[in-house]
């Protein structure tokens, strides 16, 4: 592959201290996946894996000066955006993405935490919908954020899935990756819907605790597919592959003393913990 050539995704979200979430596994995700990848930091977090202690937030002005300067010198192909805690943040984003042309836009709306816990103000989650989510080529949300985004309750099966994705689409969004993992199935089941396609991707339940990070990994790995030049179908059939193993794998890590990390890098780590060292 020729310097030219070179496949090339960008980040803009939150740090992760702990290296589970947010920028780091979107950073580790690119590199599993085959592209190079570059980070705006929109916010700072005092993290492991037993939670977050401190936010920082970074000034506007240098989110936009960190987004400048990416976009006027390398050639990105994809953006993958995680969570932007404010108003402001939101609007200095849009306005960067929309100056710089970006294209093949991943959102994955981090707004609610794994317990329900609303991240976002109700002003910041209106900002959300009306500056970013029309500019993205595909949202990510799980159930939760689903129903934030709609002011509804979550799904509570497939077909009220299928529903909420719908909704999804008639306020703005151009495709929904709506993710089913918070059901309590033997499958952790995906609808994909476009206003051309609809396609559901399956994958095996794996029972592990160190599922943190998997949200931002994934829509990572859906970024880094389409910085390919792949399909956005078969962007999001590599990327749940990759997740799937790399939840799979997670427990062959020993990060932390709460829920870790999906293992990001099972495809070049020996990471298996000896039996004596556990």
């Amino acid at each position: 592959m020729t310097a030219s050539t070179t496949p090339i995704a960008l980040t803009i979200a939150g740090s992760d201290s702990g290296g589970g979430a947010g920028i780091q596994a979107d950073l580790k995700a690119f590199s599993a996946m085959g592209v190079y990848g570059a980070s705006v930091l929109a916010a700072l977090t005092a993290q492991n894996t037993l939670g977050v202690t401190a936010i920082h937030d970074v000034p506007i002005d240098f989110v936009t000066a960190q987004m400048d300067a990416v976009y006027s010198d390398l050639a990105v192909v994809s953006t993958k955006i995680g969570m932007l805690s404010q108003t402001a943040i939101i609007e200095a984003v849009a306005a960067g993405l929309e100056q710089h042309g970006a294209r093949q836009i991943v959102l994955d709306p981090v707004m609610v935490t794994t317990s329900g816990s609303l991240l976002l103000s109700e002003d910041a989650v209106e900002s959300l919908k009306k500056a970013l989510l029309p500019m993205a080529d595909l949202i990510t949300p799980n159930l939760f954020e689903a129903a934030v985004l709609l002011g509804d309750e979550p799904a509570l099966d497939k077909a009220g899935m299928e529903v909420q994705a719908r909704q999804l689409l008639e306020i703005g969004a151009k495709a929904v990756l709506l993710k089913g993992g918070h059901f309590d199935s033997e499958t952790a089941d995906d609808l994909y819907l476009s206003s051309q396609d609809k396609r559901w991707y399956s994958a095996k339940r794996v029972q592990t605790k160190n599922t943190h990070g998997t949200g931002c990994t994934l829509s990572a790995a859906i970024a880094a597919g389409l910085a390919k030049r792949k399909p956005m179908p078969e962007a999001i059939e590599d990327a749940k592959q990759y997740l799937s193993e790399a939840i799979a794998r997670a427990d062959e890590l020993s990060i932390g003393q709460g829920p870790g990390p999906v293992n990001h890098f099972h495809a070049y780590w020996n990471s298996k913990v000896p039996e004596d060292s556990k």
